[in-house]
């Protein structure tokens, strides 16, 4: 094993620390102080840790390339990794942050499970042909790359949660979002959240599709989806900061959603400039 195998299995370890990080989201149900949600700061938690790993999984790959003298294990573990921290996490982080905490109507639960096994059994799809095409010697992706897809899932359901706080929609009379008091006998929900389903359709689409998507390891790409990666994490690490027991202050989540606006924006980019991007850079290769 190399060192590069090492960070690997850190971050299926992070997937599996994000999934860990749901499980205690969820058994807040049991305390009557959470009794109509989940506890936010465990969500935001779980979603620092996806994206860590998709930090991890940018830097395995070259620190394989120099250092490692033997590659027999890596291509192997990073599908594992991959397959827990950027289709299984995300797919049960959709299905808890989106599941209405058992009010939702059976039709939306089946739906919800539904677009989670799919993006489960994409992620499993797009990662079995990674490992057969052996693309890691092309210089683009067929289909989105898991964590792509982590990336996307997450933006949007962070847009959405955090909408509230942008003043559209309906006014919001509670001092924070998502606050669960004993006394509450209403909650604030997300205005918008049945746009989460088809984004995990897309997304999980988008990672099974022919359509050429460039890695963008150099130049003006590097650095655009270096802000991207950046502004999700600040954005998700901002909502960790601030979050509460209860919920997350209404005047704290605006720097968050811009945030995360950006990440939104540079991703729709990417995937629908892709092709385009990834034929440029072929004919680059060919001269």
């Amino acid at each position: 094993m190399g060192i590069a195998d090492f960070i690997t299995l850190a971050n299926g370890l992070l997937g599996v620390a994000a999934i860990l990080f749901i499980i205690l989201a969820v058994e807040e149900l049991q305390n009557p102080y959470f009794a109509d949600g989940v506890n936010t700061t465990y969500i935001w938690g779980s979603m620092t840790c996806i994206l860590l790993s998709v930090v991890g999984d940018i830097i395995d790959g070259p620190i394989a390339r120099k250092y490692s003298k033997r590659k027999l294990l890596g291509g192997t573990l990073d599908v594992m990794s991959d397959c827990v921290s950027f289709c299984v996490a995300p797919a049960l982080l959709m299905f808890v942050m989106f599941g209405r905490w058992g009010e939702a109507s059976p039709a939306w639960t089946i739906s919800l499970a539904i677009a989670a096994c799919w993006v489960i059994v994409t992620g499993m799809l797009r990662l079995a042909r990674f490992q057969y095409e052996e693309a890691s010697d092309k210089i683009y992706f067929h289909g989105l790359a898991s964590p792509g897809n982590a990336m996307v899932l997450i933006t949007f359901a962070a847009l959405i949660w955090l909408q509230p706080a942008t003043g559209f929609g309906p006014d919001v009379s509670t001092e924070c979002i998502f606050c669960f008091e004993p006394s509450s006998s209403s909650v604030e929900k997300p205005y918008f959240d049945f746009i989460i389903l088809p984004v995990m359709f897309i997304s999980g689409g988008l990672m099974i599709a022919d359509r050429k998507l460039p890695k963008n390891k150099s130049g003006w790409p590097m650095r655009i989806s270096g802000i991207q990666l950046l502004s999700i994490l600040g954005g998700t690490l901002l909502s960790w900061i601030h979050a509460t027991e209860y919920g997350i202050d209404l005047g704290d989540t605006r720097p968050q959603f811009i945030l995360y606006l950006i990440s939104g924006i540079l991703l729709s980019f990417y995937i629908i400039t892709g092709p385009k991007q990834s034929a440029a850079q072929q004919l680059k290769e060919s001269e």
